[in-house]
């Protein structure tokens, strides 16, 4: 999951060689997005070159949330032609009316999963993961490598830490208790609570931010963390004696929607059907360490080898982990959320 950031007014502008004037104005799309690392990864590797490619201006914004596109929609003045979105703000926003049907006539939606090509939104950018980070120099060699091992405070002793938000944590949690990966939706509130009480006093922080996790990470505050692993490939790469596994990983994604009322929604659609496209695809690992929602990406030898182990969508990666169910949690996130402040209280 990318951090996000509040709106900003001012965005980047990426010129792909336009005429100013009237005819810049028809050829522009603003993409709505998160900053930070993954706002500049968006921008080199897919908006720089699809705004050179279609000879268009994409202007990138960042916003906090779909409550954003909201404002902008009910207010009828819409800015944004294109949000990149969580995947439960997109499920939300389409049962809202808040965004455009998609043309699968322009978008080609056989380049992504099935499921996740619906009448608002579609998936992508790219995945993220939820995974089991910890330091190498814990352990003595003996990692663990199961969110059970998470639980084994006697096998493994140490510090741990885990997200102060239900999503992916009761996930994690029957993981440990023994569900299997693609067993755990609809899932069992009442028996993942059970076991988060089981680890909740060996947990030392409950990180809210992507940022705090992996500073946790680097500073050996926590010698063991569930977080995601665009964020804890930061401090190994810069010499944290770290490592994070994909096995049991919690697989999340972005979605892609249109703003209703956006005034270049056909422009719009083209911009989105060259970033699902498997030549930009292949492009966002090289930037950041999330993968690509496009298979062929994989399948076309876009992406080496050698580098699939390390990215969290190559085929080996994604058949140890479990698909987030985003539909589940869009419908019980309010409920399931008064139950978490209440054991965060306890």
């Amino acid at each position: 999951m990318k951090t996000r950031f509040t709106f900003g007014i001012a965005g980047i502008v990426l010129a792909g060689g336009m005429a100013a004037g009237s005819a810049l104005a028809q050829s522009t799309v603003t993409v709505g997005s998160y900053g930070g690392d993954w706002g500049e990864a968006f921008r080199i590797a897919a908006l720089e070159p699809i705004a050179k490619e279609l000879g268009i201006t994409i202007r990138q914004v960042s916003y906090n949330s779909v409550s954003e596109v909201k404002l902008q929609v009910d207010a009828g003045v819409v800015s944004i032609d294109i949000a990149d979105l969580a995947a439960a703000d997109c499920i939300l926003g389409g049962q809202q009316n808040l965004f455009e049907s998609l043309d699968y006539g322009g978008i080609d939606k056989t380049r992504v999963p099935e499921e996740f090509a619906r009448e608002k939104w579609i998936i992508g950018p790219t995945y993220y993961s939820t995974v089991m980070a910890f330091r190498t120099d814990a352990f003595g060699g003996n990692n663990p490598q199961s969110w059970a091992d998470f639980w084994d405070v006697e096998r493994f002793p140490g510090t741990r830490a885990l997200w102060n938000y239900p999503v992916s944590m009761l996930e994690i949690a029957l993981m440990a208790d023994g569900v299997a990966p693609d067993k755990l939706y609809p899932l069992d509130v009442d028996r993942a609570f059970a076991k988060l009480r089981e680890i909740k006093p060996h947990v030392t922080v409950w990180w809210s931010s992507g940022g705090q996790s992996a500073q946790l990470l680097a500073d050996g505050e926590a010698d063991m963390l569930a977080m995601w692993n665009g964020r804890a490939a930061g401090p190994i790469k810069d010499g944290a004696p770290a490592a994070y596994t994909f096995n049991q990983g919690l697989l999340g994604f972005d979605c892609l929607a249109i703003p209703r009322g956006s005034p270049n929604a056909e422009l719009a659609m083209k911009v989105i059907n060259r970033i699902l496209s498997p030549e930009i695809q292949a492009n966002f690992p090289l930037h950041i360490n999330y993968g690509p929602v496009n298979d062929q990406a994989f399948k076309k030898g876009l992406i080496d080898e050698e580098r699939w182990p390390s990215i969290n969508s190559s085929p080996q990666n994604i058949a140890v982990q479990a698909v987030q169910n985003d539909d589940y949690w869009a419908e019980n996130l309010a409920r399931i959320q008064l139950l978490w402040d209440s054991f965060m209280q306890e």
